[in-house]
């Protein structure tokens, strides 16, 4: 049995703004900072195998203060960063119902969504679906963390517990919270969704 530590990076600088931050490269706030070490204070206990990461500073960076303690490096992977929101990027939801209003009805329902000028839905999901592949070449008893971005966690649950990816906005995935899946060969279970009984005030 692998256990999967899926892990969404820390609060970053730009948290309050309340907009749509995909492929924007964005730091860790102080507050991000802080709730990647109380994850890594969290994790120190546990044996861990392997951590990847997406390649935005948010996710390595939050990735890097977790694994400090393992001793062991993070591999950065492009297939687990944030969508690309593409003319969305950088926008309030208002801001899209007025300039986009259809991609505002496919975000209210989480079904077939398409980024104007960045990746729809479907190909984010092909990216997860290759890293997930990559899962294949680890041994069955390993430990895997798994630092990314609340669509492709979501997308990672969705795969693993074959459900349709149009639930994908139907799981919380709040910022530095743990879930964890087990994988089996006739099934995987999900453990533990979106836990951030770590973080302290």
């Amino acid at each position: 049995m692998a256990r999967l530590l899926l892990i969404r990076h820390g609060q970053t600088k730009l948290h309050r703004a309340d907009r749509f931050w995909g492929s924007t490269d964005i730091e860790l706030s102080e507050e991000g900072i802080r709730q990647a070490e109380q994850l890594r204070d969290r994790l120190a206990r546990i044996k861990i195998d392997t951590v990847y990461a997406s390649t935005l500073v948010r996710a390595t960076a939050t990735a890097e203060i977790i694994a400090s303690r393992h001793k062991i490096p993070v591999t950065p992977l492009p297939e687990l960063c944030e969508c690309s929101f593409g003319y969305a990027e950088g926008l309030t939801f208002r801001e899209i119902s007025h300039r986009y209003p259809e991609l505002a009805g496919e975000l209210a329902s989480g079904k077939a969504i398409s980024f104007p000028g960045g990746e729809s839905l479907g190909q984010l999901n092909l990216r997860v679906e290759k890293f997930l592949e990559k899962l294949k070449q680890h041994k069955p008893d390993a430990r895997i963390i798994i630092v990314a971005h609340g669509g492709p966690l979501r997308l990672i649950i969705c795969n693993l517990l074959n459900l349709g990816i149009e639930h994908w906005l139907q799981l919380r995935i709040d910022r530095a919270s743990l879930s964890v899946v087990e994988t089996y060969p006739q099934g995987n279970i999900l453990n533990l969704l979106n836990d951030v009984s770590h973080l302290k005030s």
